[in-house]
């Protein structure tokens, strides 16, 4: 299996440290808001990574934290905790907060059909791990203490732009606005372990700890939560490309430095989701959900299906006409699915494609052409529709689209999908005609049926009213 590996920049072979074992780590959510789905497009990737390492043989072991406490607005050292912020907002406790937004994460992941890790972790449970590795840290002299906080000395680590390919030059107050200085630091890239001497007023989460009573920097917590449940050797660490700096670039280094050897060999980074305005985000236009999508008449699993079409590496625009194509797209290929049948299988046949599929994933997490496999099959005179059948419901263990699940929706789009199709060709004929009274009437009748239309300027899907 080849992946495109960060650290090295560039895809290579994947070797475990133990043949068929992997561990896997994967970036979990700072759950004081709803994830957006430019959050869960990263979910969908790592979820493709786990099931297609299994899908090949391998026994994996995935880890994932939950942030509820540390992660400072701004991704520094300075500002207010994302979970303070939300329980100002929201006037609840961080516990309240952090509980109620992980059911929600959790509920969206249940949705997109992304299973849940081995391990889920929360930041809070792990206090004890981190003093831990702190106390090590400063006896060993990476780290040190100024003004009541124990901060990281990076200038003790000579690898710390080696995942990022920065260099301090990049990173010079002035340059980057998100770098500010700090009077406690040795030096600014520094950042914090624990933070006894807290910038934030009104912390509600604090821990006693040998410097005094605080709380855990952000990113001592997935160095924490992975070495604690993984050991000391990781082979994937998985998440969002804005991760690799600062998050990722500090995890290594105090990783390494706690450890004294190299920790992950393999880093996987997901490329944003960008709308018109650029990479999508919760502090600017519309807040987009999957509450939002099903809202507006959209199938979870139809974003799904789009993110699977596009490299997980790339950035994907995201527009809700790309997302009715997507939709469109995802309703035929169900209802095709639809009309094959269990039975009698080729197995020479079946093999052959399982091969090619194999080979999709080993080949970078090609999703776009597990999709077009998918297509390969249903096109494919010499199998019959027992053995399409077979193979796709085997490629779905991956792809995760539901493709031979028939729910009672999926029973009404296979009675109507062509009706419901012919009836939307004869009011786009309608409507190019300009007779926009006949295009209404059809509206409303299909409405009246409980199928209701949306539009957009790359044409027209529906949904059903069960």
């Amino acid at each position: 299996m080849k992946l495109y590996n960060t650290l090295t920049k560039k895809v290579e072979e994947f070797i475990p440290r133990n043949k068929n074992e992997v561990s896997l780590y994967t970036c979990g959510p700072t759950v004081y808001n709803f994830a957006h789905i430019g959050n869960l497009r990263t979910y969908i990737s790592e979820d493709v990574l786990e099931k297609g390492l299994k899908f090949l043989g391998y026994d994996v072991k995935r880890v994932m934290n939950i942030t509820d406490v540390g992660h400072i607005v701004g991704d520094a050292d300075y500002g207010e905790d994302k979970m303070s912020v939300a329980a100002k907002r929201e006037k609840k406790s961080s516990y309240e907060i952090a509980k109620y937004y992980t059911d929600c994460f959790f509920a969206d992941c249940d949705k997109l059909n992304i299973r849940k890790p081995d391990v889920v972790s929360n930041a809070t449970d792990n206090i004890n791990m981190y003093i831990k590795i702190i106390s090590k840290l400063l006896d060993d002299g990476y780290a040190y203490i100024a003004d009541g906080n124990v901060y990281f000395d990076t200038t003790k680590y000579d690898k710390y732009y080696e995942l990022s390919g920065r260099n301090s030059d990049d990173l010079m107050i002035a340059v980057r606005e998100d770098i500010e200085k700090d009077d406690s630091k040795r030096n600014p890239f520094d950042f914090g372990l624990w933070f006894t001497n807290s910038k934030f007023a009104n912390q509600e989460l604090q821990w006693d700890s040998p410097w005094g009573k605080g709380y855990p920097g952000w990113h001592i917590e997935c160095s924490g939560i992975s070495i604690k449940n993984l050991g000391e050797y990781l082979d994937i660490h998985c998440g969002a490309e804005d991760a690799i700096f600062p998050h990722h670039t500090n995890e290594i280094a105090q990783s390494e430095a706690y450890l004294g050897h190299k920790w992950c060999n393999y880093w996987l980074h997901l490329g944003f989701l960008n709308d018109e305005t650029g990479k999508m985000s919760k502090s600017k236009g519309e807040f987009l959900t999957v509450s939002l999508l099903e809202s507006k008449g959209y199938n979870p699993l139809s974003y799904r299906y789009l993110c699977l079409n596009s490299y997980y590496h790339n950035q994907l625009n995201f527009s809700y006409e790309i997302l009715n194509g997507a939709q469109n797209a995802y309703n035929k290929l169900k209802n095709k699915v639809s009309k094959l049948n269990k039975g009698e299988v080729d197995n020479s046949k079946y093999n052959e494609y399982i091969e090619k599929f194999s080979s999709a994933i080993e080949d970078d997490l090609n999703t776009s052409n597990m999709i077009t496999l998918v297509y390969d099959v249903l096109k494919d005179d010499n199998l019959t529709d027992e053995t399409k059948y077979a193979i796709i419901e085997k490629f779905d263990e991956v792809l995760s689209l539901d493709l031979t699940k028939v729910t009672k929706n999926d029973e009404l789009v296979s009675d109507k999908h062509d009706y419901i199709m012919s009836k939307i060709e004869e009011r786009n004929e309608a409507k190019k005609n300009k007779d926009f009274k006949l295009a209404d009437e059809i509206r409303d009748n299909l409405a009246k049926e409980g199928i209701i239309l949306i539009d957009s300027r790359e044409g027209t899907t529906y949904k059903l009213e069960v």
